[in-house]
């Protein structure tokens, strides 16, 4: 794995991040990645999309969200609003043309948030690919599903850890909760212009699919597709899986570099 590139984020925190493929001219369509929480950006998913980045000759950017992987921050002290923040920097001021946006889990709530807080900068979306999305998690994912023993955890001692099966068990801090509270989507609709794609496994038991179809019935667009994976889990990174996921964001952005040719 190669070494890292650097960048100073809103909060003034050093933010890690790798750049695929070619310089971003402003020309070809790229991809843009959001991971999931706790994760980094070194993960087989991410590391699909940059394969595809290099072979195809498309520019692609991921990063780490403070707090996570290479990234500077205390990974308890930041919130989604931190997150989101860094994804509209990292968007900005990285890159230059079009883009595909991948949202892996948390990253997928972020991407449909980033969609929103880009303003006339969103127009450089030109594709959304969200895997297994964990839209409005802090609240339907979490405290709605917490036990009554985990809330009161959280809210006497600030944090409380949660099991995990993916290794060490991962602290939820009534700061996170609270944060989330004011980027909820699953109570309104939104209208997307570009092509979505929801990728989600139905042996998914940290977000089970019917989480991801809530997020697609409140989505209004001409070419929105939900494609419901069997056998898949949360992860979704099989190799069936990540051949998948490159073909649809390659499809996905040969579709917008035709459109701007015509």
């Amino acid at each position: 794995m190669r070494e890292p590139l650097f960048t100073t984020s809103p909060a003034g925190l050093s933010l890690a991040y790798l750049e695929d493929g070619p310089a971003d001219g402003g020309r070809r369509c790229g991809f843009f990645w959001l991971g999931g929480f706790m994760s980094d950006m070194t993960g087989s998913k991410a590391e699909a999309l940059a394969i595809a980045a290099v072979e195809m000759e498309r520019p692609s950017l991921r990063f780490d969200y403070s707090g996570h992987g290479r990234s500077e921050g205390i990974f308890t002290e930041c919130t989604i609003s931190d997150w989101l923040a860094e994804a509209v920097h990292m968007f900005r001021s990285l890159t230059s043309g079009p883009r595909i946006v991948i949202g892996s889990s948390m990253g997928g709530w972020l991407a449909m948030l980033l969609l929103r807080a880009l303003g006339e900068d969103a127009a450089r979306i030109h594709g959304i690919i969200l895997i297994a999305p964990a839209a409005d998690m802090t609240r339907a994912l979490m405290w709605d599903a917490f036990t009554a023993e985990a809330r009161a955890t959280i809210e006497r001692d600030g944090v409380w850890h949660r099991p995990s099966s993916y290794g060490e068990p991962y602290p939820i801090t009534m700061k996170l909760i609270e944060d989330g509270r004011q980027h909820l989507i699953l109570h309104q609709r939104q209208r997307i212009a570009c092509p979505l794609r929801i990728l989600h496994g139905d042996r998914d038991k940290d977000v089970p699919w019917i989480h991801g179809k809530r997020l697609f019935d409140t989505i209004d667009g001409e070419d929105v597709r939900f494609i419901l994976i069997k056998g898949g889990d949360h992860r979704l990174s099989s190799e069936r899986d990540l051949f998948l996921l490159q073909d649809i964001a390659i499809e996905l952005a040969e579709d917008s570099d035709r459109a701007r040719e015509t």
